[in-house]
């Protein structure tokens, strides 16, 4: 299984995107073994003093895929949950320092709490889902697939240019512009799906 990750993946405006809208999408990979599940505590990793966390929409594929055209692209996810991408920014900084790779930053055990996935055809609009992210009560993220500088078909359409989509990788999709920060042991994260609550944890 994969996990494929997209950044700076959202605006603010929507009149933001044909601006930026290149066709060069930012994709990196992630370990299996970042996953978390079933909402079970995070702990906070040794290798960083900078845990960032990014709330975002995760695709499951359910066909097997290579050069999917733009038109069927859709019809290639299964499922969608709520996940955090995690970054240690020390990490990332030090290796950006010397042209390296973002692997270890994004890469480390834990760096991708995700919760239980929701059938794809429950959405009326894939490009019109509300997601967000609660700390210690407070909502910190906001998201709206509409905000995506590339939809859900065009980041599987173009990944599946370099490597063959399978049967169960998943997809971040990106985080919203605004509102990402750093966690600390003992915070309580909350992210929904169109205020449905799917992922409650805690750093430990």
């Amino acid at each position: 299984m994969k996990i494929i990750g997209i950044g700076k993946n959202y605006v603010v405006d929507k009149e933001e995107i044909k601006t930026i809208k290149n066709g060069d999408q930012l994709i990196f990979l992630k370990a299996e073994s970042t996953l978390v599940t079933d909402n079970k505590d995070v702990v906070y990793p040794s290798i960083t003093n900078e845990l960032a966390y990014e709330v975002e929409l995760v695709v499951k594929i359910g066909k097997k895929g290579k050069d999917i055209s733009l038109k069927n692209a859709a019809s290639h996810i299964s499922e969608i949950a709520v996940g955090i991408d995690y970054t240690a920014k020390d990490v990332l900084a030090q290796s950006r320092a010397n042209k390296g790779p973002w692997a270890l930053a994004k890469g480390f055990d834990g760096a991708s709490p995700i919760s239980n996935f929701l059938p794809a055809s429950k959405f009326k609009d894939l490009n019109d889902i509300n997601f967000n992210l609660i700390i210690n009560g407070e909502q910190k993220q906001f998201g709206n697939t509409s905000l995506m500088i590339y939809n859900f078909s065009e980041i599987i359409a173009f990944v599946s240019t370099f490597m063959t989509l399978e049967v169960g990788d998943l997809i971040f999709s990106g985080t919203p512009a605004l509102g990402s920060g750093l966690n600390v042991k003992g915070d309580h994260l909350k992210a929904s799906i169109e205020g449905e609550l799917l992922l409650d944890f805690k750093i430990v």
